[in-house]
């Protein structure tokens, strides 16, 4: 695979398409509403605490809608081993999103691409998490809320994300139709993350809440 942080550079700035991850979906309506606008991946959360987590029968019903060239991805939290197997032996998963305290020696134990969310505030050193996890697709980066392991529905500070990460980023937290195009100009992401922002209720997206942020999106990329 060669040094994974340095293949990965030129991923981040303003001359890519910035990509878009729908997550939280729990409805084959929504997983198609986010299909049609174009987005490039849906997320499903298998953490049983979330309001947003999905069985594997109805993962596998959410990944079987969908259109071809939409990448589906697993979100777990510390989460047994044996259980991200179940998973994966009954959900057809592109990628894996890890949101707990994984070691790199986990999250590679699977033989599956991997994000790997941190929570972001001043403490947080994001270089030496692209050191440790240098065998990562990315880092996903979300708000620190204490207990919160992600969804919070709460920005941070985008100011903290260093310009010379080696590896491309996602940025997610707080992102809506409002605040999208400021947070794509400002951090320049490989790509954007929501949940909340596109729901009418925990778990339950609204079209056209994901139409206006999709076409915020691809108007910051014009």
């Amino acid at each position: 695979m060669g040094n994974a942080a340095n293949d990965k550079k030129g991923f981040t700035g303003s001359n890519v398409l910035t990509r878009v991850k729908i997550c939280g979906i729990t409805r084959l309506e929504d997983a198609l509403a986010a299909a049609h606008n174009g987005a490039d991946a849906i997320g499903l959360v298998f953490y049983q605490h979330s309001p947003r987590h999905v069985g594997i029968e109805l993962a596998a019903k959410l990944a079987g809608v969908l259109p071809p060239f939409v990448s589906v991805v697993g979100l777990f939290v510390n989460a047994d081993s044996s259980v991200v197997r179940e998973v994966l032996a009954g959900v057809p998963l592109d990628l894996m999103q890890f949101h707990g305290d994984e070691t790199p020696e986990y999250c590679a134990q699977f033989g599956k691409p991997y994000l790997k969310a941190i929570r972001v505030r001043k403490e947080v050193d994001l270089l030496q998490y692209t050191e440790r996890y240098a065998a990562a697709k990315g880092l996903l980066l979300d708000a620190h809320v204490e207990g919160v392991p992600g969804g919070t529905g709460k920005a941070f500070d985008w100011t903290l994300i260093p310009r010379n990460l080696s590896m491309p980023v996602i940025l997610s937290g707080g992102l809506n139709a409002e605040n999208v195009a400021a947070a794509i100009k400002q951090v320049q992401p490989y790509a954007v993350d929501v949940s909340s922002g596109v729901e009418a209720g925990k778990g339950i997206k609204d079209a056209a809440k994901i139409a206006r942020f999709m076409q915020e999106v691809k108007r910051t990329d014009v």
